[in-house]
């Protein structure tokens, strides 16, 4: 197989990017190079009144040339305006939050995300930094969820626990129970893009990945997908979008993400 002309990370940016629509209220979270690189290209092309926030630092729109890796560092901070922690807080509970883009240790079937342990909570084989951001996924009007590790540890049958909200039990569970937001609308992972089926609301695969094939994508999940047939491939960054994202990020972090 040829090499390809871009990474899967600069990838990803341009799905996320994709999806981003004009004058929406985005708010990433800490390890954020794939959603803000999304975000910036989203300004640059199609939705210049995007506004997107740094989780991590409080940053509104931050001009980011060269991409860092954190939105903790005090480069973002090279921005429109800077929110306080509380500000953000009360963004994001008020539902002035379009967009939150969340990941976790563990991604289930239903779009329930784990940033907490592995095992259980009071005696985890693993432990985690904590829920973080996560608990805005119950609040924003969408969520897209991202991940660079597409494996059976990471896309489980159910977290063993629950930092972001997603579809709970699926169906109408998260309905009835309530929280105000919109739920996952979207994953995008380093093999394929993938969102939920209506009804049972199923991760069900989009796209794959140029190079990627459909039963790399089913032996790297730890559960059934909904599998539709034909799957297309994702489309490739077109040329504009490949030499806006280098030159938002002439450090090639992208390149070596993923």
């Amino acid at each position: 197989m040829m090499a390809r002309p871009f990474s899967t990370a600069e990838l990803m940016a341009c799905v996320v990017s994709r999806a981003l629509r004009d004058g929406e209220v985005a708010l990433t979270g800490a390890v954020n190079m794939i959603p803000v690189s999304g975000c910036r290209l989203a300004q640059l092309t199609h939705a210049p009144s995007l506004t997107f926030i740094h989780g991590g630092s409080g940053g509104v729109n931050s001009q980011l040339a060269p991409l860092t890796a954190s939105s903790c560092d005090a480069e973002s901070l090279r921005a429109e305006a800077r929110l306080s922690l509380q500000e953000i807080v009360a963004l994001a509970c008020r539902g002035r939050v379009d967009v939150f883009f969340g990941g976790g240790i563990q991604i289930d079937q239903h779009g329930n995300c784990n940033m907490v342990c592995v095992g259980p909570w009071h005696a985890p084989r693993f432990r985690g930094p904590g829920s973080l951001g996560l608990p805005y996924t119950s609040q924003a009007g969408r969520t897209i969820i991202y991940t660079t590790a597409h494996t059976p540890r990471t896309f489980v049958p159910r977290v063993d626990f629950m930092s972001g909200v997603g579809y709970l039990d699926g169906g109408a569970s998260r309905a009835q129970a309530g929280p105000p937001g919109g739920g996952p609308s979207l994953v995008v992972s380093n093999l394929a893009v993938l969102d939920f089926e209506p009804e049972t609301r199923r991760l069900r695969v989009c796209s794959l990945h140029p190079g990627v094939e459909a039963a790399e994508v089913k032996r790297q999940t730890g559960f059934p997908l909904v599998m539709p047939d034909p799957i297309p491939s994702t489309p490739a960054p077109t040329p504009m979008e490949l030499r806006l994202l280098r030159r938002l990020d002439p450090r090639g972090l992208l390149r070596r993400l993923a």
